[in-house]
């Protein structure tokens, strides 16, 4: 049904939701076996238009306001960025970013829906 990879995908995205992004952001580097990357709420100068960006220099995901510490597709996008720099070197780019974040979204979506989708007969059938 649902592989570990997408359980840990899904959990993740539950967590940014539940506004636990310091927890979901620690549980992404020890699944990936990195260092947890900084997070904080207000861009650097260069980067002021941006909802988000990484800094490699100082390994911080920087947002431009509290609300997107709550979007899993920004903090998951970033975390990528992170993921792919080697000696303040990136090594991907933003179509990778944007689907390794859509990956996670997805795996969300789809175990809630099969989640409601159990839920919705047990609670509706006749016993």
């Amino acid at each position: 049904m649902f592989s570990s990879d997408r359980m840990v995908k899904a959990r993740i995205v539950e967590l940014i939701l539940m506004k636990k992004t310091d927890e979901a952001i620690k549980a992404l580097s020890q699944h990936y076996s990195v260092d947890v990357p900084h997070l904080k709420v207000g861009m650097p100068k260069k980067h002021g238009k941006k909802a988000a960006c990484y800094i490699s220099k100082t390994k911080t995901i920087h947002v431009r306001s509290r609300e997107k510490l709550e979007d899993p597709f920004v903090i998951l996008h970033e975390f990528y960025h992170h993921l792919r720099t080697h000696d303040r070197k990136h090594r991907g780019t933003e179509k990778h970013a944007n689907r390794f974040a859509e990956e996670f979204t997805e795996a969300f979506q789809t175990l809630h829906r099969y989640s409601f989708n159990v839920y919705y007969k047990h609670e509706n059938s006749t016993i």
